[in-house]
């Protein structure tokens, strides 16, 4: 029964992990895509213009 109790929390873990990144996945794309990629387009655009202000 103690290989029951050691083998418990990994399991354990590998399902939590595999659920983590089945949510993740599921929640790419959809209706707000578009306003994600803006706001991710806006932040890298901003800190490039920081760089560059910051190279000059």
């Amino acid at each position: 029964m103690d290989y029951i109790a050691a083998l418990t929390p990994p399991t354990i873990m590998a399902v939590a992990f595999t659920a983590l990144i089945v949510t993740i996945v599921k929640s790419q794309g959809g209706a707000n895509k578009s306003k994600e990629d803006a706001a991710v387009d806006a932040a890298l655009a901003s800190a490039e213009a920081t760089q560059q202000k910051r190279d000059a």
